[in-house]
């Protein structure tokens, strides 16, 4: 039988991010800070961008076991705030040639009860917020000639779920920009996409489910409707996330890519 598709234990691969400068907003926890870390265990420089420099975000700091690594507290709405992280960012390490808007907030309510502002926030942070920073680091990819920018969208900006009002239009508008910059950029090397997690343990996954009536039931009743029959991980989406910075998705470009087990293709609701 041939081995020559099987690792060789003695090669240890290559940092796939090895000389690149990495945003990752929303970096705190769940989902930003499993793909900094990885980012920065692939070679890549990492500004993390957190919306309260605090001891979490310390910690988070802390865990990336790198120098190459610096903390940034701004909020992505402010887009001045913005502008300033990223020449703090050119001025360390050099202009950034990955970005990943992870940062974002769910707003749920019913259309009529929806207030103005929660309508204001919900497309401040979700949406605006991913431009204001796709805005930013546009310059320095363009005097490079390269970039990827990756937008954490939603398995929301697919299918609609109920009582979920306004989020999914949000996320709907979140993979339209990717898919608009991805083409608008795509001639000068600088591919956009997004990924779309469906449910993923997260802070945000287990308050929701410390709200329910019955925690431990609500648990196991989303796990049985996922067809794979468990949770998905943040480090899932941030592998993810590192393939789509890699030069090894230099081909893919105003692309979408689900992380949710399968379940956006079920027919039925459970």
């Amino acid at each position: 039988m041939s081995t020559a598709t099987q690792a060789d234990p003695r090669i240890t691969p290559l940092p796939r991010l090895a000389g690149k400068i990495a945003i990752v907003t929303g970096a705190t926890q769940g989902i930003g800070a499993a793909t900094a870390k990885l980012f920065a265990a692939h070679g890549a420089k990492v500004v993390l961008n957190v919306l309260e420099d605090n001891a979490q975000a310390r910690a988070t700091l802390a865990d990336l076991d790198t120098a190459d690594a610096m903390l940034f507290e701004a909020d992505v709405t402010d887009a001045a705030a913005i502008a300033r992280m990223v020449a703090a960012a050119t001025e360390r390490f050099g202009p950034p040639d990955v970005l990943v808007n992870n940062a974002g907030i769910n707003v749920f309510n019913d259309p009529l009860s929806l207030t103005d502002d929660e309508w204001t926030r919900c497309f401040e942070v979700d949406l605006k917020g991913a431009w204001n920073c796709a805005r930013a680091v546009l310059p320095g990819m363009l005097d490079v000639g390269h970039g990827s920018i990756i937008n954490i969208a939603s398995v929301h900006g697919h299918k609609i779920i109920p009582h979920c009002f306004p989020y999914p239009v949000a996320k709907h508008g979140l993979i339209g920009l990717t898919k608009a910059l991805g083409i608008e950029y795509a001639a000068h090397g600088i591919r956009v996409n997004s990924i779309s997690p469906g449910l993923i343990l997260t802070a945000i996954a287990e308050a929701g489910f410390a709200a329910a009536a019955d925690p431990v039931a609500e648990r196991k009743r989303q796990t049985d409707i996922l067809p794979n029959k468990r949770i998905g991980e943040p480090q899932e989406v941030a592998y993810t996330a590192l393939f789509l910075a890699s030069d090894e998705a230099r081909y893919i470009n105003a692309a979408d890519i689900r992380i949710d087990g399968g379940r956006s293709q079920l027919y039925h609701e459970n």
